[in-house]
């Protein structure tokens, strides 16, 4: 949760949250302050569309290397037609760089599946303990049929993975701002390789899984972006209930947060003054 200068809120307490659970409040059975270490898996575009612009490609992964933690490990993986994994969880940084410097672009032509390849990098980091994160940079184009988009969306609901999507290719978007999502609905972007559709995907999936989205018109925000990504992923707070019915079906997610003198910090609307980054659903127990 942040404030509107995009400061991590501190100091809020079990007390301060309120979950629901498909509309009906949940008791909080777990609560936790989190600021450890995270597992985090960066995955980078090589196809034909960013050629172009493979510098502003590395030059956004350098930048991510000086915002993260000692203890936080990072992989790394490639992906045009499908992901290949180039380096594994490692706590060495520089390692990361070597294998940044040698990434191979994609000239030739070819599919160009994103949906797909942001699936495997979900099933490579469920498999891994502890606070997960995936960070895309990325044009977010897809050539592959729509009912790809609808299989990611069902294994990001089921993953305890949360996704930065950082968007590529700058002005060339011609898009400020980040989209709205509508909370609790299924996104499902328009066929086609539109910067629109594009766009529409990338915040769908950071506020599916409680991260976040952005959009940078020029290389010079790529260092606050990663900032704030780093800020992001050591500190959280880690809410816990227990599922109120063991149907094997998704859950819609709800939290509201009030201070201490029991108002509730205004998160939408016109009077917005927080943002909760929160997943949007769970998938329950089965019977």
């Amino acid at each position: 949760m942040v404030d509107a200068r995009g400061k991590f809120v501190e100091g809020l307490q079990k007390e301060n949250f309120h979950v629901f659970d498909d509309g009906a409040e949940q008791p909080v059975t777990f609560f936790a302050s989190t600021d450890a270490p995270a597992q985090v898996l960066v995955l980078i575009e090589t196809s034909p569309a960013v050629f172009l612009i493979h510098r502003q490609h590395l030059d956004a992964a350098y930048s991510l290397l000086n915002g993260l933690a000692p203890d936080d490990r990072v992989a790394l993986a490639s992906y045009s037609d499908s992901a290949h994994l180039i380096l594994p969880l490692t706590t060495d940084k520089s390692a990361l760089a070597r294998a940044l410097a040698g990434i191979q672009y994609n000239l030739g032509s070819g599919d160009l599946n994103f949906y797909d390849s942001v699936s495997a990098a979900i099933e490579w980091l469920s498999a891994i303990p502890g606070k997960k994160a995936l960070i895309l940079l990325t044009t977010g184009l897809d050539s592959s049929p729509a009912g790809h988009w609808q299989s990611l969306v069902e294994k990001l609901r089921g993953s305890e993975v949360t996704i930065f999507s950082v968007a590529l290719g700058g002005s060339l978007r011609s898009f400020q701002g980040t989209p709205p999502v509508v909370p609790g609905a299924t996104p499902a972007p328009p066929p086609g390789l539109s910067f629109a559709a594009a766009n529409r995907a990338l915040a769908s999936l950071a506020d599916l899984s409680g991260g976040q989205a952005f959009f940078p018109k020029n290389d010079k925000t790529f260092v606050a972006i990663y900032r704030r990504i780093a800020a992001a992923l050591r500190h959280q707070y880690t809410l816990g209930f227990t599922p109120p019915v063991h149907d094997g079906k998704f859950h819609a997610i709800r939290l509201e947060v009030f201070n201490s003198k029991g108002r509730l910090l205004v998160t939408d609307g016109p009077k917005k003054r927080y943002r909760i980054f929160a997943r949007q659903s769970y998938l329950a127990p089965s019977p």
